[in-house]
């Protein structure tokens, strides 16, 4: 395939038009030009021609993965699923989010981690953070990692849940919508039902020593 042209964009210093025999053009990176010895006239053989149009698609999705990472973190799974979305190959966003995880930028572990320590102090219980940790596509074989720490988490986060629901009341019905209330947010009816009972065990101390 040969190269009829190679222009510049004047707002896209970075980036430049190789307009091909048939009509068809890419956008190549001055990287691409130096690889491939790129120029007017330059014939290019039927795998020299797909492994260039391979390298610009990559080079496309990898900058398009980074403007996606300014928003907030992702996984690895969440990142491919974005970029096929946005219009990438299934093979283009694999590469890309290996990539993504070679330079570091993305890390699931350290993403699990940080998802569960998030909603734990948050005031949630195992089953939501489990429901959590599925949706933005974790590895399962990282959760046990990531749900290491919250046998050992604070209930601070939950006492100040109970504190607008439950406030100092002991009378039944409001301590079993707590409870319920509890549950929704991912505790076990057993969980729910200890740390009711711790909290108010709290606000008792506290007003005996008042």
């Amino acid at each position: 395939m040969k190269i009829e042209s190679l222009t510049q964009f004047e707002n896209k210093k970075d980036r430049i038009e190789a307009l091909f025999e048939d009509g068809t053009s890419i956008l190549v990176g001055v990287a691409q030009i130096a690889d491939f010895g790129l120029y007017s006239g330059r014939e290019l053989s039927d795998d020299e021609y797909a492994q260039l149009r391979g390298e610009t698609k990559l080079s496309s999705s990898k900058a398009r993965a980074m403007r996606i990472l300014g928003s907030r973190n992702f996984s690895s799974g969440e990142m491919e699923r974005r970029l096929v979305s946005k219009g990438e190959s299934q093979d283009t966003a694999r590469k890309t989010v290996q990539w993504l995880e070679d330079i570091g930028a993305v890390n699931d572990a350290e993403y699990a981690a940080a998802i569960t320590q998030s909603y734990c102090a948050k005031g949630y219980g195992l089953a939501r953070i489990k429901d959590e940790l599925y949706r933005r596509g974790i590895p399962r074989e990282l959760w046990d990692d990531a749900l290491s720490g919250l046998d050992n988490a604070d209930d601070s986060a939950v006492y100040s849940f109970l504190e607008k629901k439950l406030g100092g009341s002991r009378d039944r019905s409001d301590i079993r919508r707590a409870t319920n209330a509890l549950c929704a947010r991912g505790f076990s009816y057993e969980q729910a039902r200890s740390v009711v009972g711790r909290y108010l065990e709290s606000i008792e101390e506290n007003e005996s020593l008042n």
